[in-house]
């Protein structure tokens, strides 16, 4: 799509176009909405003021670049958004040439715009990195990694700082407004460097002080403070909708030579009223009618998350010592049933990983019952914090870890596939999973009483219903929910279990079924008696193979010199695109009936 050369009532025209778009595909295929539609402005003004052919643009988590995607060259492909085998929800070099980075998880865009910026210089190119990045993603510690860097080496980069909740700081009162807009000006800039240049660098040293002190106390009342002391310029806030207001600023900055962060206010949802505001539900959502805003409907079936709330919250009622967290994810995790409860126990610590996983284990020292909840996908952004502060200690902190396994539509970035693979060899830690919502309660029951680091995986969505009697667990205990007359036996861990009972259903043959409950510690003597009986292990699991369930059964196998033939229907060694969960696993050849063929 043409950006450069459209005068500012063709380019408003294009925007009006590219949310019509927006709203009318994602009505119908789901996908992030709100964020993706509060961008349209400040995108197309990145596309007038920079090339996207050399600049690098480069979009934290990415889940608003649609309007980018629809720019460069998708239009008619944004049908397929999220879909299997269709484009990605999120940034994509492997889609388009424009796509600088793969982008899924928050705060990295600054730390990449350092990098590019870095080569650029040592080429001695004339292009300049320009970063969007949302209020949220500004909550996580990478962040002030890579402006500490940026403030120091002073690289041109260009950062849109898209707040649509004035969380970074609240303008006070009209004078801060008055003062953002003359520091938003060229005035006020070339005024600046002027008497920087020209005054404060020969004056006397007292004078310059006084001088200097009055520029601070200026900033003082100005959003920009903490950006302007880490060595950032900052310009804004600015209106995020106004085109022609975002075209002038980011012309300004892109001018400066140096590294500059455009404060911009947008509006979540702009452009469909219903989803405008701070609403949390219209993030990322599915199907919907554009009419009333209401959403098509939604299985009954209890998820795993939701089931995993209410334990939960029981055991919070019955144990005072009970505590938990998450990381800006309490509506996803069902944390937040348990912070309105109880708020002064159960917290959101927004992006930040890292910190809510040391900040529980200090807890755990002082004799609290800590749960994490956490996605698969981003506990890996703390794993240095599991070894060196909880499992160093052997602190009994509980790792509750949502989304374990395929997620869908989000794709390669979201995956639960390695939680198993990199938890597994960590000293002191426990890894067990629950087959469906009654062995959820008992996992959480044993994850209370458990002395060590424990961590209990479920999937996205719902178990699907097994007509087995479950017993409570015990630690390293498996359990075999039933006997074969044939020499295969089926191993499943968690949701695994039920993809291994489906299977036995189908297969002609009477084949024994076991629910290894736990992957570390294993339970060694079950399997020894197992393996006297069955030669032919197959093993079901929702995780990468590499390191996984398999894994650990084949190194126990091999260590007591034992003989059986093992198969893994875990994952393969690569990254899972996006799609409807089914279509993937039938890709995988992870369905039922296609390992019933791999099994004969």
């Amino acid at each position: 799509m043409e950006i450069k050369n459209k005068n500012l009532e063709e380019l408003e025209q294009i925007c009006s176009d590219i949310r019509a778009r927006i709203i009318d595909v994602v009505s119908r295929k789901g996908g992030h909405f709100s964020s993706t539609l509060g961008a349209v402005e400040l995108t197309v003004a990145m596309h007038k003021v920079f090339d996207v052919k050399k600049d690098p643009f480069i979009y934290d988590v990415s889940h608003q670049c649609y309007p980018h995607k629809l720019i460069n060259g998708r239009w008619d492909e944004f049908e397929t958004i999220r879909q299997f085998g269709g484009l990605s929800g999120f940034t994509k070099p492997k889609e388009s040439e424009a796509d600088y980075f793969v982008a899924g998880h928050s705060s990295t865009s600054i730390s990449l715009a350092v990098g590019a910026a870095k080569s650029i210089k040592l080429r001695k190119e004339d292009r300049i990195p320009v970063v969007m990045i949302g209020d949220g993603s500004m909550t996580a510690g990478m962040v002030y990694e890579g402006l500490n860097e940026l403030g120091d080496l002073k690289l041109p980069v260009v950062i849109i700082l898209n707040d649509n909740e004035m969380s970074i700081a609240k303008p006070i009162g009209a004078i801060s407004k008055y003062l953002s807009k003359i520091l938003a000006g060229k005035f006020y800039q070339n005024f600046r460097d002027r008497v920087d240049r020209n005054i404060v660098q020969k004056l006397p040293d007292g004078a310059t002080y006084i001088a200097k002190k009055m520029e601070e106390s200026m900033k003082l009342i100005t959003p920009g403070i903490l950006f302007e002391e880490m060595g950032v310029d900052y310009i804004g806030p600015i209106d995020g909708h106004n085109l022609e207001e975002v075209i002038e600023t980011l012309e300004l900055a892109k001018g400066m030579g140096k590294p500059v962060i455009v404060h911009a206010h947008t509006v979540k949802g702009k452009g469909y009223s219903i989803a405008e505001g701070q609403h949390e539900h219209w993030h990322g959502v599915g199907p919907f009618n554009v009419d009333d805003g209401k959403f098509v409907k939604k299985s009954s079936v209890k998820s795993a998350t939701a089931v995993f709330a209410d334990g939960l919250l029981d055991l919070a009622k019955k144990y005072e010592n009970v505590v938990g967290v998450t990381a800006a994810m309490p509506s996803g995790t069902g944390i937040d049933k348990l912070m309105s409860e109880f708020p002064d126990r159960f917290w959101d610590v927004a992006i930040a990983e890292q910190h809510a996983v040391t900040s529980m284990a200090a807890m755990a020292k002082e004799g609290f019952k800590p749960f994490i909840t956490i996605y698969s996908t981003f506990l890996q952004r703390g794993f240095d914090q599991i070894i060196h502060d909880v499992c160093l200690m052997d602190l009994p902190v509980v790792f509750a870890i949502d989304r374990a396994g395929i997620v869908g539509n989000d794709g390669e970035t979201h995956q639960g596939a390695f939680d198993i693979s990199y938890l597994r060899f960590i000293p002191n830690m426990i890894l067990c999973a629950p087959r469906d919502n009654e062995t959820l309660s008992y996992a959480l029951e044993f994850g209370y009483e458990a002395k060590s680091p424990c961590a209990i995986r479920y999937p996205r969505g719902a178990f699907v219903d097994i007509d087995y009697k479950a017993s409570k667990f015990v630690l390293g205990c498996a359990e075999l929910l039933k006997e074969g007359t044939s020499k295969k036996l089926l191993i499943g861990y968690g949701a695994g279990v039920s993809r291994a009972i489906e299977t036995e259903k189908l297969h002609k043959e009477d084949i024994a079924v076991l629910d290894l409950r736990f992957v570390k510690p294993l339970d060694k003597e079950k399997l020894k008696e197992l393996s006297k009986k069955y030669n032919d292990w197959y093993v079901f699991s929702d995780s990468q193979f590499e390191g996984g369930v398999a894994s650990a059964i084949l190194e126990f196998l091999n260590k007591d010199k034992i003989c059986v033939n093992v198969r893994s229907f875990e994952y393969k060694d690569d990254f899972i695109n996006h799609g409807d969960t089914k279509l993937i696993e039938e890709d995988l050849g992870l369905l039922p009936s296609q390992l019933v063929n791999k099994i004969n």
